[in-house]
């Protein structure tokens, strides 16, 4: 199997910049959206294996997001792992029911946010290199 394609949605791009180096470290291919719209045209032109999704997001938020991608029968076979500032409370058993695999509390720990995209995406725990 190839090198993984992650689709990271989140309007800040530090946040994105982070998640990037620390995926390349741990031998995944990335790339961004930064809204609901782009999310969408990103994932039919690149096929991600997997989107870590941010809820709060310019022109309609992750669950709307979450919804759309169900649409398109080629993208909604793509887990999403949403990670999110947002309280928990209602929002993760909202994005789970939504279809979500797993959601994550920001500031996301390396280790975990690593343990959940193998998870989802049915991978053995390879060695990792959490500071890429």
């Amino acid at each position: 199997m190839g090198i993984r394609k992650i689709l990271i949605v989140d309007d800040d791009p530090d946040i994105c910049e982070g998640m990037r180096v620390r995926l390349k470290a741990n031998h995944y291919d990335t790339f961004f959206a930064t809204d609901a719209v782009s999310t969408l045209s990103q994932a039919r032109k690149h096929e991600p294996d997997l989107i870590i999704l941010d809820l709060g997001l310019p022109a309609g938020d992750g669950f709307v997001v979450i919804e759309k991608l169900k649409v398109w029968p080629s993208l909604a076979r793509i887990p999403v792992i949403v990670v999110s500032a947002r309280d928990l409370r209602g929002n993760k058993e909202r994005a789970i029911n939504a279809g979500a695999k797993a959601y994550l509390q920001k500031p996301v720990d390396n280790t975990e946010l690593l343990k959940t995209i193998q998870q989802a995406l049915g991978e053995s725990a390879p060695a990792e290199h959490p500071l890429g």
